[in-house]
């Protein structure tokens, strides 16, 4: 037990060691005089085991759901980076667990990047001056699982349990790798799993985490499920490498209802 309280508090030094040398560098840069930076940021990597380690993985089955789901990673020199990717897979299933009927609602799995505590509060990202969300992806599984899934945000807001929300679209079928670009403007603010209304843009300076998840439960989809994770990052349009298509949904199911 001391061990490990040892190793966070290690960790969160460290963080805040970082957040240190980069508002000094950031005072000697002057930023803020300047144009903003439109550099991609990067927000989650998965090239490494270290990478997956940092993220957090959640499944109905830890509330009585029957769905299975795990993280890992797969070496693959034919991977994007030449060593390997992130991968979440699993079972999704609708049914709960004996006694449980009609108390819950089953049916999804996903993951989150792990908050990042520092000694001087939670560490975030600011996206603000960028565009679009990049993601570097590849879907396998049941062809009825692929339009599932969901990219989630969650900013410094005073409610824990609203996140904004955009359903990703795969245009390949045959498990290879794509890049995604959804612009921030068309995300929307969900509040525990229900859409709401009077927001019209992410406030993009305190981004605290970002995850994916597969929503089964919303339009009864049931099966094996396999998603492989190169990298998700803030961008502008001058590094958008594929043509924007239009918005089938303007976001999620609550738009477009179920497929």
């Amino acid at each position: 037990m001391a061990t490990s309280r040892w190793s966070t508090f290690l960790k969160r030094l460290n963080r805040s060691t970082d957040v240190l040398k980069d508002q000094t560098s950031r005072v000697l840069r002057m930023d803020g005089a300047n144009s903003p930076s439109r550099v991609p940021i990067p927000l989650l990597n998965f090239r490494s085991p270290e990478d997956v380690q940092n993220l957090a993985l959640g499944c109905d089955s830890d509330i009585g759901g029957t769905s299975s789901a795990k993280l890992d990673f797969v070496s693959d020199s034919n991977a994007p980076n030449g060593v390997g990717y992130g991968r979440l897979s699993g079972h999704m299933r609708l049914g709960v667990q004996s006694g449980l009927e009609g108390k819950l609602r089953s049916g999804y799995a996903g993951f989150r990047s792990k908050s990042r505590r520092t000694l001087f509060g939670e560490l975030t990202d600011d996206i603000s001056n960028h565009e679009f969300l990049a993601l570097r992806l590849k879907v396998g599984g049941h062809p009825r699982t692929r339009n599932s899934y969901f990219v989630n945000l969650q900013t410094d807001a005073p409610v824990s349990g609203e996140l904004w929300q955009h359903r990703l679209y795969f245009q390949r079928d045959d498990n290879s790798w794509e890049n995604l670009f959804i612009p921030f403007s068309a995300f929307v603010l969900t509040s525990f799993g229900e859409l709401t209304s009077g927001h019209t843009s992410i406030d993009g300076e305190q981004i605290r985490w970002v995850g994916i998840s597969l929503l089964g439960g919303n339009a009864g989809v049931e099966g094996p499920f396999e998603l492989g994770m190169d990298s998700i990052r803030a961008v502008n349009r001058e590094d958008v490498t594929e043509s924007l298509k239009p918005d089938p949904s303007a976001g999620t199911q609550w738009m477009r209802g179920p497929l």
